[in-house]
């Protein structure tokens, strides 16, 4: 099985360490490449050639919100196809619509407990990693 790459954009650095060591706690082969804000993720992303398998947005964060980002993402060509999944602590009906519309794949409550961190690693690479 060769390793997937994943990309993270969350401002919280505590958020990006337990997404990270849910996945090494999950022993999946992912390489995980983190950002601090959307803005981060699309410089990233414009000068890299790896093969990305998912992306993961936290929806709220300065510089370029979760909506934002996706926006950009959709309009760059060689990575428009690569999964998007959003995650947030306030998923209202709107904002829901707002992703979905915007072309994320799936948009997932934030983890509040280690284990719910390593359920959505689970979640994650079953429905876009396998």
């Amino acid at each position: 099985m060769s390793e997937k790459i994943v990309l993270l954009a969350d401002d919280d650095s505590d958020d990006r360490y337990f997404i990270k060591q849910a996945i090494i706690s999950s022993g999946l082969s992912i390489k995980l490449i983190e950002a601090e804000n959307g803005a981060e993720l699309i410089a990233l992303l414009s000068h890299s050639t790896l093969a990305i398998s998912l992306i993961i947005l936290d929806m709220n964060m300065p510089k370029m919100n979760g909506l934002e980002t996706i926006s950009e993402i959709k309009a760059m060509q060689r990575i428009a196809s690569v999964p998007v999944v959003m995650i947030s602590t306030s998923p209202s009906q709107d904002l829901l619509d707002k992703a979905y519309k915007a072309g994320v794949q799936s948009f997932m409550p934030k983890p509040n407990t280690f284990e719910e961190f390593i359920d959505l690693i689970n979640f994650l690479n079953k429905q876009f990693l396998s």
